[in-house]
């Protein structure tokens, strides 16, 4: 088992920043590919960005590419999501993932652990 935490989230205006963590324990963190995903209400979950183990391969979600960075320190067990420029439609819960991987993929039902989620609001 693992257990996903996310914290960071809350309330920026449009164009601020944020930096979501996502804390891991049980397995080897490392073993694992991490992905961000997030959901605004009343709309499907939808990838946001998934970091290979070693950290050194990351994609990313065409609607966050060159504003949204994922990156990881497996001696600490965290995965993170630096949010720039945020907008008003990055209004959503954002929560991490894991799964026993090379590289993770887009689509969220091929990912084993979940945390619980953080709320991000973006005011205009």
């Amino acid at each position: 088992q693992v257990q996903l935490a996310e914290s960071g989230g809350g309330l920026v205006q449009a164009g601020g920043s944020l930096r979501l963590s996502c804390a891991a324990s049980g397995r080897t963190f490392s073993d694992y590919a991490m992905a961000w995903f997030r959901q605004a209400p009343g709309k499907e979950r939808e990838f946001v960005a998934t970091i290979s183990p070693s950290g050194g391969i990351a994609n990313y979600a065409d609607s966050i590419k060159g504003r949204f960075t994922i990156s990881r320190d497996n001696a600490k067990n965290t995965v993170y999501l630096q949010m720039s420029s945020l907008k008003p439609d990055d209004t959503a819960v954002y929560s991490c993932a894991a799964v026993l991987r090379v590289l993770g993929t887009a689509d969220w039902r091929s990912y084993d652990y979940w945390g619980q989620g953080t709320q991000v609001t973006v005011s205009s």
